[in-house]
């Protein structure tokens, strides 16, 4: 059992700090190996013969057990990384416990007793209440400390046994496809042995990292290996688009912002405050895609998944990363006694352009992925069931609101925010529990103004006078949410315009995580 003097002396960020240490050899190794793979292509040209084959095939084997050894240290990085993150919250739970005694004149000495105040002759009924209160907050505290010890402790234990008995192992059997029912790709998860999963991560990297219904820490695992390889893609880009003559600027500005977005997410990935960050998914074609966790949604109580809106793709993703973190981090303030992870979830392509918005198809088409995501967030997780939010944001409303009409959605709770409709008239056609749909608009968000009659006004007035009319009840793609008829719970939010809705101190902030946490 974690003691209170020992809790109190923790040094949660040393934790985050070794876990990025053990993830840095990562890198080394890494360019370890990109130099054996140039030594071994060496060897093919200048030694021929029975002798320079073996020679080669031992030293692609020792190289492949090397580079094999990676998966360790991200592991390792996983797991110190989760145990500073919880030792972090026990801390704060701790923190709170004292304050509150502070307040009520009750007493907590140095190992966590906790006394009444003898100045007080007679303490009344609150204070005995208040001082039993502070001691189960206490014992609460330390019991998160103890169990993230014991996971931790259980979890290194397990990487040294698998060191020692073998690390990798060729799976046989088939795979399953793209689009496969994650219910279905647990099992086979399930199914294979620790060995055989290491090898799919190292060598399947992009098949694991895209698979609903394979576990969180897994597809980080193989999704940060395709970071690598994604950034190597595109700098092999950028070098051939500086070498044409003439030079095409804006093929070179693309991948410049695909690559700034990679940075982005490597910067939230090594973040070494607050959650640990998990990539569930990313691909620089097109546009650009990525799924990205801040917390473990896998062991959370409460799980976010966060839908943006237009233009939202690769290269704009460090706004959007914000946005989700913005929300875990109050969730963190708000109930430190729950764990909260939220999933930046920009699997589909956005629209680009106002005209692009103004249609329902590329909302349709996100419908599938979105689908399986969330229940592939079911399928993996771990204790009893996750309180899941789904939360779509301007057009992302739209994809949630579709996808929840057409193929439902594994969710306890909707929230839209600053929408233009999303799909239907009244809340009750999303599938939903009662009292669970919920939607927060700005006074002067001007989606407001997104209504068939106000793009009339625009072509007959102009757009100086578009601001001087009342908004519509009916928008783009259905009834505003926010109106009385459509039936969704409303919370408030200060008048910060379409994107001020996650600043700090707007009470939209509060209302969205408080939806999170579970409110009601």
């Amino acid at each position: 059992m974690i003691t209170y003097e020992q809790l109190w002396a923790a040094d949660p960020t040393a934790w985050r700090a070794a876990g990025a240490a053990w993830h840095g050899a990562d890198a080394v190794i890494g360019a370890r190996c990109a130099e054996l793979d140039s030594t071994t292509a060496a060897l093919r040209t200048r030694w021929s013969g029975p002798a320079g084959g073996a020679a080669r095939r031992r030293v692609t084997e020792l190289r492949d057990r090397v580079d094999g050894s990676r998966l360790a240290f991200v592991a390792v990085d996983q797991v110190l990384a989760e145990l500073g993150a919880e030792l972090a919250r026990a801390r704060a739970m701790l923190e709170a416990a004292v304050a509150a005694a502070d307040r009520m004149r009750v007493l907590v000495d140095r190992r966590g007793g906790v006394t009444v105040d003898p100045a007080l002759a007679r303490p009344d009924g609150p204070t005995l209440a208040g001082a039993r209160r502070v001691a189960g907050q206490i014992r609460a505290a330390l019991d998160v400390a103890t169990a993230a010890d014991r996971t931790a402790a259980r979890e290194l234990s397990a990487l040294t046994t698998a060191a020692a008995q073998g690390w990798v192992a060729h799976p046989t059997g088939s795979r399953p496809p793209a689009g496969a029912d994650p219910a279905g790709v647990r099992r086979w998860w399930d199914g294979l042995t620790p060995a055989e999963r290491r090898w799919l991560i190292r060598h399947e990297t992009a098949l694991v990292g895209s698979l609903d219904g394979v576990p969180v820490r897994a597809r980080d695992q193989a999704n940060r290996l395709l970071l690598a390889e994604e950034r190597a893609r595109l700098d092999q880009r950028r070098a051939a688009a500086l070498a044409e003559r003439p030079i095409r600027y804006g093929r070179l500005a693309r991948v410049d912002g695909l690559l700034a977005g990679l940075d982005a997410i490597e910067a939230r990935l090594t973040h070494d405050g607050g959650p640990r960050a998990y990539l569930l998914g990313l691909s620089a074609a097109g546009d650009g895609r990525a799924i990205v966790s801040v917390g473990d949604p896998d062991r959370a109580a409460n799980v976010l998944t966060y839908v943006p809106g237009m233009t939202s793709d690769l290269p704009s993703v460090a706004g959007e990363l914000d946005r989700a973190y913005r929300v875990a981090a109050r969730c963190a303030e708000l109930g430190p006694a729950e764990r909260t992870a939220a999933v930046l979830w920009l699997d589909y392509d956005a629209p680009d352009f106002i005209g692009e918005a103004s249609r329902a198809s590329q909302a349709h088409d996100a419908g599938p992925a979105l689908h399986r995501f969330q229940e592939g967030l079911r399928a993996t997780h771990e204790g009893p069931p996750a309180h899941q939010t789904v939360l779509g944001h301007s057009y992302g409303s739209l994809v949630v609101g579709a996808t929840a009409r057409d193929h439902g959605l594994a969710a306890d709770s909707l929230v839209f925010v600053g929408s233009p409709g999303v799909g239907v008239d009244r809340a009750t056609d999303l599938h939903m529990p009662a009292g669970e749909v919920w939607s927060s608009t700005a006074g002067n968000d001007v989606i407001r103004l997104a209504g068939p009659r106000q793009l009339l006004r625009v072509a007959v007035l102009g757009p100086p006078l578009l601001a001087l009319t009342e908004p519509d009840d009916q928008l783009w793609f259905g009834r505003d949410p926010t109106a009385a008829e459509f039936g969704a719970r409303v919370f408030g939010g200060a008048p910060r315009g379409h994107v001020g809705y996650w600043e700090p101190g707007n009470p939209a902030l509060d209302g969205m995580a408080r939806v999170v946490l579970g409110a009601r």
